[in-house]
């Protein structure tokens, strides 16, 4: 018997960056009932919050997807091979006789239909933006448009100036300006080189007391939902207290891709690296690594989480890595994907690039298997996703 192809899930963003729904993609030509119905009824799946929908290809639908009524919305490629053609009619039909939502990944040779013929319209932005003015202005009054392969921040508003509601995150990627405002490059690599250098307390207070910004978001950060302390936390002291000096730094490496100016706004970047973060630690068990390296969980939630420094803070990895005293094993995967970390590092953002073939490609050779890697992205996205400034 073979292995079920990988499945990697994506979160979408809404109009306000927060992320509002979530995308199933498998490699080209692949298909996995079995995986999107293990899905379905994963316990993480309860963590997330039930008003956002699920995108899902058609090609892999399995009647399991019905549990999730009205989160489930079944993807169907307006270009259709002959062989599947028929068999995707019967299953678009019978999906609208039970009242299910629908949508259609548009094919720029193929017309468009009219407005209100699909629950949803998906468009790549090359097609998108080729479309005369006013086109999905006027597709938006009946339909939900969704947008995807969002290359640099000038897609994402021309996105949002032409009424859609969905976008896939890919821009954030190659973002040229950063969240962190007022705080300059030099300041962000101080904190950082405190906390991997095992700074004491008062080293670090020193940081906050001189960045008041910066300790009303870390504040923020720990008092959100992912955290949820039974009393809120007030100070960076009682914080050491009630974390945790490990803990604490965790939420401090995270800390850097937060907004200091507006904590009410969402950080689609700080949870994407969050998530990647979260979600090595969780494949920790999967790579095989050396007994004797200490800490390897705090070594992995490291790397991912630093893996997006280059984006925040646009500058080469290779520069930021001169400037931050990292252990030999983390230079190694960050700098050059070496190692067992570097190789998990690359598939995964191999898939963020959506190079689904060579990200399932280098999972295999790592030997961790699609069922695995599954439910490990459902955690480390559904802990991520609660990643949001307590009001």
């Amino acid at each position: 018997m073979s292995n079920p192809p990988y499945v990697f899930i994506h979160p979408m963003l809404g109009p306000d960056d927060a992320w509002s729904a979530f995308k199933t993609e498998l490699p080209v030509g692949a298909s996995s009932p079995a995986l999107l119905a293990r899905l379905v009824h994963a316990p993480e799946l309860a963590e997330f919050d039930h008003r956002l929908p699920w995108f899902f290809p058609a090609g892999s639908h399995t009647d399991a997807l019905q549990a999730l009524g009205e989160r489930a919305v079944i993807v169907f490629n307006a270009e259709t091979s002959p062989e599947s053609a028929d068999v995707q009619k019967h299953l678009e039909e019978q999906l609208r006789q039970a009242q299910c939502k629908v949508a259609l990944a548009a094919d720029p040779a193929i017309k468009l239909p009219a407005s209100g013929t699909w629950d949803y319209l998906v468009l790549g932005t090359s097609h998108a933006r080729s479309l005369p003015p006013y086109t999905l202005l006027g597709m938006a009054s009946r339909t939900v448009v969704v947008v995807t392969a969002l290359h640099t921040q000038n897609d994402r508003d021309w996105a949002l100036a032409n009424a859609c509601t969905l976008s896939t995150g890919e821009f954030l990627l190659a973002r040229t300006t950063t969240q962190k405002a007022d705080m300059t490059r030099l300041k962000l690599l101080k904190l950082l080189t405190l906390i991997e250098g095992d700074a004491s307390t008062g080293d670090l207070e020193a940081i906050f007391r001189e960045e008041t910004k910066l300790s009303y978001s870390l504040l923020r950060l720990v008092n959100s939902a992912a955290m949820s302390p039974r009393s809120p936390i007030t100070s960076f002291g009682q914080a050491i207290n009630l974390l945790g000096r490990r803990q604490l730094q965790r939420w401090l490496q995270l800390l850097v891709y937060s907004d200091p100016n507006n904590g009410q706004h969402p950080t689609p970047l700080l949870q994407k690296a969050a998530a990647r973060g979260r979600l090595i630690e969780l494949l920790v068990p999967c790579l095989g690594l050396d007994p004797a390296l200490e800490n390897p969980g705090d070594m992995a939630f490291m790397i991912g989480t630093f893996s997006l420094l280059d984006t925040l803070l646009n500058m080469s990895m290779g520069d930021i890595l001169h400037q931050l005293p990292l252990p030999e094993i983390a230079q190694a995967a960050l700098g050059s994907h070496a190692g067992k970390f570097g190789a998990l590092l690359a598939a995964i953002e191999a898939a963020d690039k959506r190079d689904l073939n060579a990200a399932a490609s280098q999972l295999t050779h790592l030997g961790i298997a699609a069922e695995t890697y599954l439910d490990a992205q459902l955690s480390a996205i559904s802990w991520a996703a609660k990643i949001r400034p307590a009001n």
